[in-house]
């Protein structure tokens, strides 16, 4: 399935975030939760998908994407806490 995403993983609530952006959500929010990338999310332990934004073409994810990392992390902050504002890993409700 091929859906370009913005998402953001992290190491725990309120912790340590990750913004990335991805056609396939599901295998590669999978690759962080496995720590089969090397690199931030890695080093940090970011393996829980808190959020995530479906977009219509690559171009929209990848600007948003740059969107929300020029933001401050209190904006962040605000984007997960209103879609879940529970921190819970969303890796199990993708199809």
């Amino acid at each position: 399935m091929k859906q370009p995403c913005v998402y953001i993983m992290a190491n725990k609530r309120r912790g340590t975030l990750y913004t990335g952006v991805t056609a396939n959500l599901p295998r590669r929010a999978f690759e962080h939760r496995e720590s089969l990338v090397k690199g931030f999310t890695k080093k940090y332990g970011c393996k829980i998908l808190v959020w995530y934004e479906v977009h219509h073409s690559m171009i929209a994810a990848i600007t948003r994407e740059k969107q929300i990392k020029a933001g401050s992390r209190a904006k962040k902050l605000a984007l997960i806490e209103a879609l879940n504002p529970e921190w819970k890993d969303l890796f199990e409700t993708l199809a």
